[in-house]
């Protein structure tokens, strides 16, 4: 009995340890949400009871030389509906279809469905957003939202870039600057009881945002203008695939405007211009000659409008390389020159081809040019001679010089998707490699990396980088950053520089690049023709690089028609468009036309005596 009695009491302590210890750990686990997780839960419990709505930042604008806003932000409003919050369904549905232009079937799904807030239209234009609200329908928000909106619509579209849906920069411009342009969004908070309703009277919680920075850039509207208009006129008159125009100060590697018509319209990125409009057209009646399925065509057209849509937004002068030709000459003599294994005395004779090995390399020139000097060599274009230079050169100097001119690497220009130089291997140039490639062609660059290095060239000798953006700024104008661009000095020297642009000035006023002459401007420049390949598909690339003034360059513009019909050499088509938008810009950048015509006329009135 007594035993029992002992144990009893054993047990009933050890129930009363247990009820302890477990009390305590109970109480200390208290103690530890209560005091050391307090913020935690306290936070996910005012999650639950709290709604968020974002408030879109402005996006920066992006402003041009001339205080022109070439891209800027419309007030726009976003749709939604709370589901727990909506008295009349059928009401809202009702409004909602008639201010939107929504189907019944889209809004239904949409207001049916049990969510925390749900999003039936976004970008809804001001006027629209402002009379659902009038409705005061319960449950339906209309909070203001932000839209890219482009004042010029086409204008350097491939340079500016666009947005998407979320307001982020896919393309160009905008999607370069997008850590400066897009600003931080604000958020709308209000509380809600256990139902997911608001709860009136609890007010709101707002974070205030923070809107984008402005991107001020050296393109210059007015020259863009100029540009675009001569790059029209010649892409109409030639029937030509594209045309491409950069003008650059080649003195800092400022540009000033880059051109690739056709463009397409910024405010309405995701619909085809005319051109690729006509060639999924093409592409549509040809898949419905096949025997391939319906849908299967379908498929295939969705692709392929993908697919000229990337086509669309491409910047030819970026992004697609090409064979330049002749403007090549301009590299060749300068390491021809600066190597000195040529003189402007040196004396050439052009029969209408170089042999090389065993190979026969004609000059545009059938009949070959006879005697010739190197000032007459350039002039004229004559690929025998610069066949001469780069044999004179070596494949060791010619690379040794790419290299030095910055041919073998990226501009690094301000521009998402740079293409790089597609050269051929040193250790795969032979001599008629070495030959082709003296006078521009069996290789390929872009477009941009030639007026660069060009630049280069004739500026003194100080590899620029191009580039677009100058400044970040606050909606104040406010400095927030200046924008900088390494300088490689010396790549050639002074007298180099001197010499070739000597020597292109020579061309514009008596050799083949003639029909940029302005009268009582001094204009240096190069003309070229290039094909395609193949070769057997006679497709042409027509260019001219101009810069002026020639003995102190101030402006640089190249030049490039894809595919012209008819007549394609670039003297004749290309030079003409470069003395176009000279016409126009020289006097709008200041450049003082010389006293000319009075001395020619002296000159003349004391023959005629």
């Amino acid at each position: 009995m007594q035993r029992n009695k002992t144990y009893n009491r054993k047990k009933i302590m050890l129930i009363f340890v247990a009820i302890c210890a477990v009390s305590l750990l109970l109480g200390g686990r208290l103690v530890y949400l209560m005091v050391f997780c307090s913020e935690y839960y306290g936070q996910k419990a005012e999650n639950l009871h709290e709604r968020e709505r974002d408030i879109k930042a402005a996006r920066g604008k992006i402003i041009d030389a001339t205080g022109t806003v070439l891209a800027t932000n419309r007030t726009v409003c976003t749709i939604s509906v709370i589901h727990s919050q909506l008295e009349d369904k059928e009401k809202v549905i009702q409004v909602l279809c008639k201010e939107l232009g929504l189907s019944e079937e889209t809004v239904r799904k949409r207001v049916e469905k049990v969510s925390a807030i749900e999003r039936v239209k976004s970008n809804v234009d001001k006027e629209t957003g402002d009379k659902i609200r009038s409705y005061n329908l319960a449950g339906v928000k209309v909070d203001e939202d932000y839209k890219r909106y482009y004042p010029y619509d086409s204008l350097a579209s491939k340079v500016l870039g666009f947005t998407g849906g979320d307001n982020q920069g896919i393309i160009g411009l905008e999607v370069k600057y997008e850590e400066y342009l897009k600003g931080i969004n604000g958020k709308i908070l209000t509380l809600t009881d256990a139902r997911g309703v608001e709860i009136e009277n609890a007010g709101e919680r707002r974070a205030e945002p923070v809107d984008g920075y402005n991107l001020h850039i050296s393109l210059d509207y007015n020259i863009q203008m100029y540009a675009q208009q001569a790059a029209l006129k010649v892409l109409e008159s030639k029937e030509a695939d594209s045309v491409s125009v950069i003008v650059m100060n080649p003195q800092n590697g400022e540009i000033m405007a880059m051109v690739n018509v056709p463009e397409f319209n910024l405010n309405d990125p995701f619909t085809l211009n005319n051109i690729e409009k006509q060639e999924i057209e093409g592409q549509e009646e040809q898949e419905e000659g096949t025997q391939s399925q319906e849908t299967s065509a379908g498929e295939m057209t969705e692709e392929k409008k993908q697919e000229l849509l990337n086509q669309m937004w491409r910047n030819q002068c970026i992004n697609d390389t090409y064979e330049p030709g002749s403007t090549f000459k301009i590299i060749t003599a300068s390491a021809a020159l600066e190597q000195k294994v040529v003189s402007l005395s040196d004396s050439f004779f052009c029969p209408g081809y170089k042999m090389v090995e065993d190979r026969r390399i004609r000059c545009h020139k059938v009949a070959g040019h006879g005697a010739e000097d190197f000032t007459q060599g350039i002039m004229n274009s004559c690929n025998p001679v610069f066949i001469e230079l780069g044999l004179r050169l070596g494949i060791d100097h010619m690379y040794h010089y790419f290299e030095q001119f910055g041919l073998l690497s990226k501009t690094h220009i301000d521009l998402p998707g740079e293409a790089a130089t597609i050269m051929h291997k040193k250790e795969n140039m032979g001599q008629v490699e070495l030959a082709t490639v003296s006078f521009g062609q069996s290789f390929q660059i872009t477009p941009i990396q030639l007026a660069t290095t060009v630049s280069s060239l004739i500026n003194g000798g100080n590899r620029v980088t191009p580039h677009f953006g100058v400044s970040i700024r606050d909606s104040q104008g406010n400095l927030i950053k200046e924008l900088e661009y390494d300088t490689q000095k010396d790549i050639v020297s002074p007298e180099t520089s001197q010499t070739l642009r000597s020597l292109l000035e020579k061309v514009v006023s008596e050799g083949s690049g003639k029909k940029a002459y302005i009268e009582g401007f001094s204009i240096g420049g190069k003309t070229a023709t290039s094909q395609t390949l193949p070769r057997s598909a006679h497709r042409y690339i027509s260019s001219f690089i101009g810069f002026s003034p020639a003995e102190n360059p101030q402006v640089l513009a190249l030049v490039i028609i894809n595919n012209p019909q008819g007549v394609y050499y670039g003297g004749t088509i290309a030079a003409p468009v470069v003395q176009e938008i000279f016409s126009n810009i020289l006097p709008y950048l200041g450049i003082e036309r010389e006293a000319l015509l009075e001395e020619k006329e002296g000159e003349k009135s004391q023959i005629e005596e």
